[in-house]
């Protein structure tokens, strides 16, 4: 099939290669120019996933047009902020006919919608697939063994996106709880730079093990009132995300906590960083939904007051370990 990928990220730039190795005809559209060329002329990412040998078939532009005409299959994977945008300025060329899949991980800040709604709402009349699952995007370009989710109310859509991306080394599994799928792909990047916030304070593994429980916990009750499956977030999309991503050595999230949790500021941890932390973006919304929805979302809160309102990280920690008692399923 034709297939394009719109973001040439480390994520968008690894599944578009797999896309390439699958025998599909594969165009992967990069923001920067500089990174097309690279892809074009030395079939490797030199800006975002360096050192990684891509596809000799895949060939990147930064033309929209060049990028999403006559494709079948669109995949979209830039960062959560830029997204909307990046489907506006898509969506006449995308054809009627063509299914959407959505990589991106996160809850937009400014109408707190999902990811898979914003580009429907820029590019309607679809059928839209969410991709989410523990899938570091090194590993992948380097087809360590992977396990990700296929979630979408069109079966038909689910389907194809599992045909088209499973290998050997990446296994893809259909679902169809898209809205449990995307909140724990997106909710469990501030559970990441919560525990990393408490490796850099040292306070040991029995810490670690209950932010990620009680993130857990925090996630299903958000989840199930906006219609999730609670079951979702047992699975991949769940607690499988939530494990790699506060625990995992090449996450950029919690490595974001973990500089804070050591002393750094917002602001000197981020100055500098190419990539995005998604984990600090949803943060923000992730309060700010929690909220509309009236779900009490303590560690968020706790993430929310460290980088935006100041709290030293140390006394954020304590007022958890401080609330009220209660019961585990309250």
């Amino acid at each position: 099939m034709k297939c394009t990928v719109m973001g040439a990220g480390a994520w968008g730039t690894a599944l578009a290669s797999l896309l390439s190795e699958n025998g599909h005809q594969v165009t992967l559209w990069a923001y920067e120019p500089d990174v097309a060329e690279s892809v074009n002329a030395a079939h490797e990412n030199r800006r975002f996933l360096a050192g990684v040998p891509l596809h000799q078939q895949l060939q990147a532009t930064s033309d929209i047009e060049q990028a999403c005409t006559g494709a079948e299959f669109v995949l979209f994977a830039p960062p959560s902020h830029v997204l909307r945008h990046v489907a506006a300025q898509s969506a006449r060329w995308v054809p009627a006919s063509a299914t959407i899949a959505v990589a991106t991980k996160g809850i937009e800040r400014e109408r707190l919608a999902l990811m898979t709604d914003v580009v429907e709402q820029e590019i309607p009349g679809r059928a839209i697939v969410a991709l989410s699952g523990p899938s570091f995007a090194l590993e992948v370009a380097h087809h360590l063994p992977t396990a990700v989710v296929a979630a979408s109310t069109d079966p038909v859509a689910a389907l194809l996106a599992q045909q088209l991306l499973s290998t050997s080394a990446f296994r893809v599994y259909t679902q169809r709880d898209v809205v449990g799928v995307e909140l724990g792909g997106a909710l469990k990047n501030v559970m990441a730079v919560a525990t990393g916030i408490a490796d850099g304070l040292q306070l040991g593994f029995n810490a670690r093990a209950a932010l990620i429980t009680r993130g857990l916990a925090e996630m299903t009750r958000l989840g199930v009132k906006l219609g999730a499956d609670p079951a979702t977030f047992a699975g991949l999309a769940g607690i499988g995300d939530l494990v790699l991503t506060c625990t995992g050595s090449l996450s950029r999230n919690r490595s974001v906590g973990l500089e804070i949790g050591r002393g750094a500021t917002l602001p000197e941890v981020l100055q500098g960083r190419e990539t995005v932390a998604e984990g600090v973006v949803t943060t923000e919304s992730a309060k700010a939904l929690a909220e509309r929805e009236g779900i009490d979302m303590p560690i968020v809160r706790a993430v929310h007051r460290v980088l935006f309102e100041k709290q030293p990280a140390r006394w954020a920690l304590v007022e958890l370990m401080t609330r009220d008692l209660k019961g585990e399923g309250e």
